[in-house]
């Protein structure tokens, strides 16, 4: 493929990734796409096969941005609990607070509208949030290896705490745009990350 057919595809994941955040998958039509990308529906199809091709294209795509922000600053993090607080900020501050998809949270919302609807798609997206949880697990593990996670604690639990919170407060933030919300979780997750230390009050 060209640059000029690399960059009509691109454009393509780029409109419909938008159209379905705010949209949903099932209320974006071809047209819809067709209109946001002036492409003709042959010019459409020769890129993608189906709607729900475009959708994994712009799944991957959101993963993309998503980790480029969120990832942001925590590689040169030695301590994995100062990591997990700073994954923590650019999850709610920096994803969501800057509103990078127009309808809030794409996961979340691909997550709502599809759970019932196409067991594939649900199970893609929820293997995402499992993978996010495993990884956090690792940071934990490192912190217990290190000695800067006080003893006793399941990982497992107090990481899927952590993602089940964040999607808390990703919902309630998209439903009213409130950016308290996003302060707030940032605040009360990074002091509940604190007291995992050991001898923390």
């Amino acid at each position: 493929m060209g640059p000029k057919g690399l960059q009509t595809r691109s454009n393509i994941v780029k409109q419909s990734l938008q159209l379905f955040s705010v949209k949903g998958y099932y209320n974006t039509s071809v047209s819809d796409i067709l209109a946001a990308t002036g492409l003709t529906k042959g010019g459409l199809y020769g890129h993608f096969a189906s709607k729900e091709e475009i959708w994994q294209a712009a799944y991957d795509e959101a993963i993309r941005i998503w980790k480029s922000i969120v990832f942001k600053g925590i590689r040169n993090r030695a301590d994995p609990l100062k990591r997990l607080e700073k994954f923590i900020e650019n999850d709610m501050q920096y994803y969501l607070g800057k509103d990078t998809f127009d309808g809030g949270c794409f996961f979340l919302n691909m997550l709502v509208e599809l759970s019932g609807q196409s067991a594939s798609m649900t199970r893609q997206i929820f293997q995402g949030f499992i993978q996010l949880s495993s990884l956090m697990q690792s940071w934990l593990k490192e912190a217990e290896q290190n000695g800067s996670l006080r003893k006793g604690l399941n990982l497992r639990e107090v990481a899927n705490f952590i993602v089940i919170s964040l999607n808390g407060a990703a919902a309630l933030y998209i439903s009213s745009r409130d950016a308290s919300i996003l302060t707030q979780t940032v605040r009360q997750l990074k002091f509940y990350v604190r007291q995992l230390r050991p001898g923390a009050a």
